[in-house]
């Protein structure tokens, strides 16, 4: 079994669709990411996501942790044409895709961006390649809430449902890759 601690990089205080967009996180609270680093094994490995607002926050909680290399497959949604626009400028610009893309998660997507299926596909991939290299390691996983997401549904139930939960900035959400396949455990907790 190879263990995942899925970390929300630290807040960006964006208003907007944040995808892509490569925006920084605000770390200034160290003592939240202090009780973060604490809370995660000390032996496991750290990877994320290659937006700096992950590539910082993993740095915050590495503490010598054993770096892997930033992964572009554990990116965000690619929010297209709407990254950077308020959901009410979204509403406007595409009113019934923008309410599908929610309410119905699956093949839809952003002009010019993913859907959830892609987002999903691109995010299994990637951890289940590191699972088979690092098996039986704890792996600290810095990432989007997007990816998080996508996680809590693959390890059961829908996409609509794993969008009900909320994944705060630094918090941690665990996963595990099992013989059985992907199993969810404690979701956001905050440290």
């Amino acid at each position: 079994m190879t263990r995942f601690w899925l970390v929300r990089h630290g807040p960006t205080h964006q208003k907007t669709f944040t995808g892509w967009r490569d925006v920084p996180a605000d770390l200034t609270d160290t003592a939240a990411l202090d009780r973060l680093s604490s809370y995660l094994p000390d032996q496991a490995l750290l990877v994320s996501s290659d937006l700096q607002r992950s590539v910082h926050t993993a740095d915050a909680i590495g503490d010598g942790r054993t770096r892997l290399a930033h992964r572009k497959t554990l990116r965000e949604f690619d929010f297209g044409m709407w990254d950077g626009l308020h959901h009410t400028e979204v509403a406007e610009r595409d009113p019934v895709l923008s309410r599908q893309f929610w309410e119905q998660p699956g093949t839809l997507s952003p002009p010019n961006g993913e859907s959830w299926n892609a987002v999903t596909k691109r995010v299994t991939a990637s951890l289940t390649q590191l699972a088979h290299r690092h098996k039986t390691k704890d792996i600290v996983v810095v990432g989007h809430m997007g990816m998080i997401m996508t996680m809590i549904a693959q390890c059961g139930g829908t996409p609509y449902e794993a969008m009900g939960h909320k994944i705060d900035n630094l918090s941690v959400t665990d996963v595990h890759f099992t013989l059985r396949g992907w199993r969810i455990g404690t979701i956001n907790h905050v440290a």
